[in-house]
């Protein structure tokens, strides 16, 4: 499974829930650098994922807040 799938299947509890755990794994030390490197890599990936599915929660928001704000502004048009 490539990044762009993998990201695709990963929800924002999970990749959340992960990036935690690597933080936790980071900030407890015992890894080599290698490893450490590893680990950094895949918690910048897990952000990626975390701030993109934040950013489409809030664009989906929005955009249910403008179409009930269009459809309250055209009942009131119909009513004057």
């Amino acid at each position: 499974m490539g990044a762009g799938a993998e990201e695709a299947a990963l929800g924002y509890e999970q990749a959340r829930d992960e990036l935690i755990e690597v933080v936790r794994r980071l900030e407890a030390g015992g890894t080599s650098l290698e490893e450490s490197l590893a680990l950094w890599e895949r918690g910048e990936e897990l952000a990626k994922v975390c701030r993109r599915r934040l950013e489409g929660a809030r664009a989906r928001l929005d955009a249910s807040l403008a179409a009930e704000q269009a459809a309250e502004a055209e009942a009131e048009d119909e009513e004057a």
